[in-house]
């Protein structure tokens, strides 16, 4: 806490004093006032990290009125500063239903200095740590902004870093003539992707041609992607194929590791050529087509079994663009989930939280249908966590407990609650389904910085 200013509000001089001298030996700035009114107009000069105060302020009073009006002026006037509750044990409840209401601790008086001090010197930690987080958003929204006004993104929806990597690297390559191949899980958003690349190419006015490899039965196969003439086998017409059509433009190949060797074989041809010959003719036919494929299988393991050419792999695999899948981008599932709403709906807290802990096996996909299912079957417009009818929010409702408490949450999950709740534990804590001090002890066991103090 060395050159952090901490602000003491208490009618007591001696108290005052202790916390003076106790925190300046730890390299603090202590100030210090007598009274809420004194405290409140040191905040407004600015510079504060802390404000230690107590709940009384008139000899023999004991109802915590003085301190109730005290902290809810500070958290009007300055909404992310850490206020620790120094309380006895009078209004011990009354600072409880303070911390539910967003300030960030409180020790009972008389004080442990050890545990006194490591709660302020974490608190101050986790506020350094939501103000990087909070800068790196800002960052990241720039940065989003930035590329959406120079490019076409086709109207996706995103907050994580990690989409907004793809994202960039998606519009670096569009305009360089060369083949992508996008990875990730079913559900994950390849298409889109593959539609911001088309969208920003060189050929984004050709024609963008969307084919499912894995789905054209084998014996279909050549007629399908090369066309065929009249009479190539019964009852055929002439018609031109999927790269015929895709002339131009962009052919994007989904599924691409479920093709047959066949098709894996005549597929290479054209990609090193550009040439190829409709079923039932020797007439060879050139195309300047963009390829873009996408795979939720490892192709380098199909390799391995024998199952997909390592030459067509690599004729392919000039650009790799890999999707995360949506339980690696929790950052996406509320903007998601909001853009999926029906106009007029809106979601609960408590189906947002719902939705931020599932692990979303479908992806994005998943979590369309989820909303699209609870905005036609709920009761009213605002959906809770039982209309999303997902199993955990179920077994919550049965149990009896949260669902987050039915499986440890990581540390993403407890730095994400801490986060969206400006430090205050006492809330992260009801948003993962943990008490208070669970969530300490996991905090600590995985050196996450917040307060001490579990005095609830």
């Amino acid at each position: 806490m060395h050159g952090r200013t901490l602000l003491v509000i208490d009618d007591n001089d001696a108290v005052r004093t202790a916390l003076d001298v106790l925190l300046t030996l730890e390299g603090a700035r202590v100030e210090q006032a007598a009274t809420p009114r004194e405290g409140l107009d040191r905040l407004a000069r600015g510079g504060v990290d802390l404000v230690i105060q107590d709940m009384n302020f008139q000899r023999e009073a004991t109802s915590g009125r003085e301190g109730i009006e005290l902290f809810r002026s500070i958290r009007t006037a300055h909404p992310d500063m850490p206020v620790v509750l120094m309380t006895a044990w009078t209004s011990l409840e009354t600072a409880v239903e303070l911390v539910k209401a967003g300030a960030a601790d409180y020790l009972a008086k008389p004080w442990d200095n050890a545990r006194l001090v490591t709660t302020v010197r974490n608190l101050l930690q986790l506020r350094a740590a939501l103000d990087q987080e909070r800068e790196r958003q800002c960052r990241l929204e720039r940065s989003r902004d930035e590329l959406a006004g120079r490019f076409d993104l086709r109207g996706i929806v995103y907050r994580s870093d990690a989409l907004h990597a793809v994202v960039q690297t998606a519009t670096q390559v569009a305009r360089a003539d060369v083949p992508v191949l996008i990875t990730g899980p079913n559900g994950a958003g390849k298409e889109v992707i593959a539609e911001i690349i088309q969208a920003n190419s060189a050929v984004r006015n050709g024609p963008f041609v969307k084919v499912n490899a894995g789905a054209l039965p084998a014996d279909l196969l050549e007629s399908e992607l090369f066309g065929a003439e009249s009479g190539a086998y019964t009852g055929a017409r002439a018609r031109e194929g999927r790269f015929e059509a895709a002339d131009g433009g962009t052919l994007f190949l989904d599924e691409i590791g479920n093709l047959p060797p066949t098709g894996q074989a005549k597929l290479l041809r054209v990609l090193q050529t550009g040439e190829f010959e409709r079923l039932g003719s020797s007439q060879t036919r050139r195309v300047r087509v963009r390829i873009v494929s996408a795979t939720n299988a490892s192709l380098l393991e199909a390799i391995r079994q024998g199952r997909f050419r390592e030459d067509l792999y690599y004729r392919l695999n000039v650009i790799e663009l890999r999707v995360p899948p949506l339980a690696e981008r929790r950052d996406d599932v509320l903007p998601l989930a909001r853009h999926f709403l029906e106009p007029g709906y809106e979601l609960t807290a408590e189906a947002e939280r719902a939705l931020l802990r599932h692990d979303w096996p479908g992806n994005v996909r998943e979590l369309r249908n989820c909303i699209q299912r609870a905005s036609l079957l709920a009761g009213s417009s605002k959906i809770g966590a039982l209309d999303l009818g997902l199993a955990s929010s179920a077994t919550s409702s049965v149990a009896g407990e949260s669902p987050a408490s039915l499986r440890e949450p990581d540390r993403a999950e407890i730095e994400g609650a801490l986060a969206r709740h400006e430090g205050v534990v006492a809330k992260a804590a009801r948003d993962l389904g943990l008490t208070r001090q669970s969530l300490y002890r996991r905090m600590e066991k995985l050196g996450i910085a917040a307060g001490a103090a579990d005095g609830g």
